[in-house]
């Protein structure tokens, strides 16, 4: 039976595991949207803007390994190009549907709204080819091959594509159908020769260290690594844009290498190791904590999702996965057991009395986690805090590390919640980066997500104080005071939410038990009276900075 080139697209779409799909409506993806309404087994998320789709999306991706987002052609795809840029940093596999105008109307240079009033159509098609891993054009004849293709690309290269779907199209029949399945051939003797070289520089080794990253995650390398880890009889280190990648509850696992701003003990075990494994490295001024991170390239052997450097020198065409099997089979183990270090917030600190400080509500946040928990961080001092945060086993780790556009979490936490069934998820975020997308609270309510939301409100733009160390108190770090307990209420409507806005440790103590037993959205509210209180990690870069 012969399918629309919308049936075909949302058929493809859902053989990658996705059932929900976030977006705007607009006149131009009225087709879509139509095919949609009435496709089985796939429905709409309706967003309150097209950038809160496109972070809704990458939180949705996070879990389910690939997210969808359908906007209108012009306004709708420009105000979501932030995210999908977010998107492609971070290496996310999103497919952007744009709807767009009938394409004998493109093709005649027409005057059309949402357009540049110059006749030129394939001109947001173009900006988008920088931003994403493929971008193209959909008509009947070539949807049966583009399609597939343009998927096939977001999840080979991990980064999002971008669909323009003229809606004249939308409802023809789809032509030919052929799926590229192309994907890198392997060079097993690159991998011969950079395995090799991996032993001798091991046989030179008595103290190694596995240190996990970025990309870990994004290629799905969590097992492989475990394997390794355990074959080896190695600690366990992660960088800061690798949380998650490896169980922290493991008993190898060391804590976070973030250089002279983490950890002192994690980072001498790291840095005096005369062998160090990274998998799935992101060198970024983020990552390696501004560049503070001493890792000498002649003791390393590093794994890329496509290559592998083994003291600095490169092999290219391996795929990751092989590269750790591979090492697995290597004679190299330590004797004895791994030295278990301590995390910095094991010890819950701070009477009941006391005004929240940092130094007491992470180590309450650490003790509420629980095992497949799906949190979402913001940018600001709470992802630094967080990262030094102990995980429990199976738990998710979101943040937005690399591009740190700041508002990303609360529209990623309703993507992550659609995802997650019934895991439970919390959000994270500062009064400020809340202020940037706070309407998709609306939709987190509208679709029946409960997550446990904490607003930190430490009186403006904290982490911009201590990144701009001459002027911390500049009166564009100050913001609005907002009554986020009555946005709340109207917000919800009929429905229930637990309020609460805490200001001392027992408060926050009580509140976090009250919402744990809550069915419905949380909110709490952390009101801490210094805008310089921030986490040890914060405190320990600013005194570097001096």
């Amino acid at each position: 039976m012969t399918v629309t080139v919308g049936e075909f697209l949302f058929q493809c779409l859902q053989k990658e595991g996705i059932d929900e799909i976030f977006g705007v409506p607009g006149d131009f993806n009225f087709p879509l949207l139509d095919t949609l309404e009435t496709y089985e087994g796939m429905e709409l998320i309706d967003n309150r803007n097209e950038l809160n789709a496109g972070y809704a999306a990458n939180g949705y991706a996070h879990v389910k390994g690939m997210g969808a987002l359908i906007t209108t052609f012009g306004v709708g795809e420009l105000s979501a190009s932030n995210a999908i840029a977010g998107s492609y940093s971070e290496n996310i596999p999103l497919i952007h549907i744009i709807g767009s105008p009938d394409l004998n109307d493109q093709q005649e240079g027409q005057n059309l709204h949402h357009s540049l009033m110059d006749g030129d159509f394939d001109v947001f098609r173009k900006m988008h080819a920088h931003i994403t891993g493929y971008a193209v054009k959909i008509t009947a004849e070539n949807a049966g091959i583009e399609i597939p293709k343009a998927i096939r690309i977001a999840r080979e290269k991990k980064k999002p594509v971008y669909l323009d779907c003229p809606m004249d199209q939308v409802l023809e029949p789809v032509g030919p159908l052929r799926d590229e399945e192309a994907g890198m051939a392997a060079d097993n003797k690159a991998l011969q020769a950079a395995v090799e070289e991996a032993e001798q520089r091991l046989d030179q080794a008595a103290n190694t260290v596995l240190l996990v990253d970025f990309n870990t995650l994004r290629y799905n390398l969590e097992p492989y690594v475990e394997t390794l880890a355990e074959k080896m009889n190695v600690p366990v280190a992660q960088m800061l844009q690798g949380k998650g990648g490896f169980d922290e509850e493991h008993p190898q696992y060391i804590g976070m290498y973030a250089g002279a701003f983490g950890d002192s003990n994690v980072r001498a075990r790291v840095e005096d190791a005369d062998c160090i494994i990274a998998v799935g490295l992101l060198w970024s001024d983020f990552n390696t904590a501004k560049y503070t991170a001493d890792l000498d390239p002649e003791k390393m052997i590093i794994i890329h999702p496509h290559s592998m450097i083994v003291t600095e020198k490169a092999y290219k065409n391996i795929y990751a996965a092989d590269a750790l099997k591979a090492l697995q089979k290597l004679e190299y183990r330590e004797a004895g057991p791994v030295e278990s270090l301590a995390s910095i917030y094991d010890t819950v600190v701070g009477a009941p009395e006391e005004k929240l400080a940092a130094a007491a509500y992470y180590p309450r946040f650490q003790k509420m986690l629980k095992q497949d928990d799906v949190m979402i961080i913001d940018t600001g001092t709470l992802s630094y805090g967080m990262s030094q945060v102990k995980l429990p086993s199976g738990a998710f780790f979101i943040s937005h590390g690399a591009w740190q556009s700041i508002g990303y979490a609360t529209p990623a936490a309703l993507g992550a919640a659609i995802a997650s069934d019934d895991r439970r998820v919390l959000l994270f975020i500062g009064e400020g980066a809340l202020q940037f997308t706070i309407q998709e609270l609306s939709t987190l309510i509208e679709n029946g997500c409960k997550p446990i939301v904490f607003i930190l409100n430490n009186q403006g733009y904290t982490i911009e104080r201590y990144l701009n160390i001459d002027h911390p108190f500049a009166d564009y770090n100050d913001i609005p005071r907002w009554d986020h307990m009555t946005l709340a209420e109207g917000f919800a409507g009929s429905a229930d939410i637990f309020k609460a806005v805490v200001r001392t440790n027992g408060e926050l103590d009580a509140a976090i038990q009250k919402a744990e037993q809550y069915d419905g959205m949380s909110l709490i509210e952390l009101v801490v009276t210094d805008p310089m209180d921030a986490p040890q990690y914060l405190l320990n870069m600013r005194e570097n900075e001096k």
